[in-house]
């Protein structure tokens, strides 16, 4: 489905979906208009696509494989360092979100713990669970222990009326990430424990570094997530992040941990960063991570193995240094205000 921007004296709005967009090109027509493909930006009036009484395109196909389309939810990321997203539910709709990650939820929510991804129809616990064979949920929740993930996930559905709202929080600080998987073809490749919650009918699953060096040096192993369907999902990634979009052919190259996620038409491969010196003394390791297009990247500026490694570094108990945070009793400082123990 096309996501459409608007723009009106130089102030953006979006994502629109079709039927979305239309009402709101029949509102305010004098502005201007763009979605993925356009070279620029175009007048709202001179779009066929957004003639009201155009009939709206056919929604594209589930990708293979899938029997039913993900729920159509609606969310807000909230915050800037430390961000939060809130999912909005209508009576029925599920969304499926880690374990540990529930922030608040309205008490029409229920939670339901399922054993796998609770990508298959009847696959959770409780009402309605019935559904789904046993080894279809054993292979569901060995793909998750396999990417970093637990073994169960927990489905959030509004039992009531009206709207009603459930938040996920991100495990560390970065930004989160919402991606409809049926505007990336359906399918994306993260990093591992990059998966933060999603629409039900997602699912998670696997996928395989083919070459050697790559799933020895890569910085993600072998094994990463595939995150499959048409819904929406929600990435979490570490400080800012970036996209980019790579013609064919075309190549950059990123610091193994820095990569967070990418269409599966990218190929991902890793080459040394230059000679012995620059292995052991340049500080960046001694592999670098070559994508090589057509497709998106997406990249983070902070990896958390980075993040920790400079906390453990600087800990005591490692042997870091503390500099006592200009107190004038030092390291005494810290125990008596509790940071330490003898």
């Amino acid at each position: 489905m096309a996501q459409w921007f608007f723009s009106y004296n130089g102030e953006r709005s979006g994502p629109f979906d079709d039927a979305d967009a239309r009402a709101q090109a029949a509102r305010k027509p004098d502005g201007h208009a763009w979605q993925e493909g356009f070279s620029e930006w175009l007048p709202i009036r001179s779009v066929p696509e957004l003639d009201a009484d155009a009939g709206a395109p056919p929604p594209p196909p589930p990708p293979l494989g899938r029997a039913r389309a993900a729920d159509d939810i609606e969310f807000t990321i909230h915050g800037e360092d430390m961000q939060f997203v809130e999912i909005e539910l209508d009576p029925g709709e599920t969304a499926i979100a880690e374990a540990g990650a529930l922030m608040v939820k309205d008490a029409s929510v229920r939670m339901d713990t399922v054993f796998g991804d609770g990508s298959t129809p009847g696959g959770g616990a409780g009402p309605g669970g019935g559904g789904g064979g046993i080894m279809d949920k054993l292979m569901s929740a060995g793909k998750r222990v396999l990417t970093g993930e637990s073994l169960f996930t927990t489905m959030f559905t509004h039992e009531g009326s009206g709207k009603a709202h459930v938040s996920f929080a991100a495990p560390f600080p970065g930004t989160v990430l919402p991606m409809r998987l049926a505007d990336h073809g359906g399918r994306l490749i993260c990093q591992k424990d990059s998966f933060l919650a999603g629409a039900r009918g997602v699912s998670i699953g696997i996928h395989f570094q083919r070459k050697i060096l790559t799933g020895l040096f890569g910085g993600e192993g072998f094994i990463m997530q595939k995150l499959e369907g048409d819904g929406w999902v929600f990435v979490h990634a570490g400080g800012t992040v970036i996209e980019r979009e790579l013609a064919p052919g075309e190549r950059i190259d990123v610091d193994t941990g820095c990569v967070v996620a990418y269409h599966d038409t990218v190929d991902m491969d890793v080459e040394a960063v230059g000679g012995v010196k620059s292995m052991f003394f340049g500080g960046e390791g001694v592999f670098l991570a070559k994508l090589t297009g057509p497709g998106k990247v997406w990249l983070q500026s902070l990896p958390f193995s980075r993040m920790a490694g400079r906390m453990l570094a600087a800990a005591p108990q490692a042997g870091g240094q503390d500099r006592g945070e200009g107190s004038v009793l030092g390291g005494l400082g810290s125990i008596l205000g509790g940071d330490r123990s003898f």
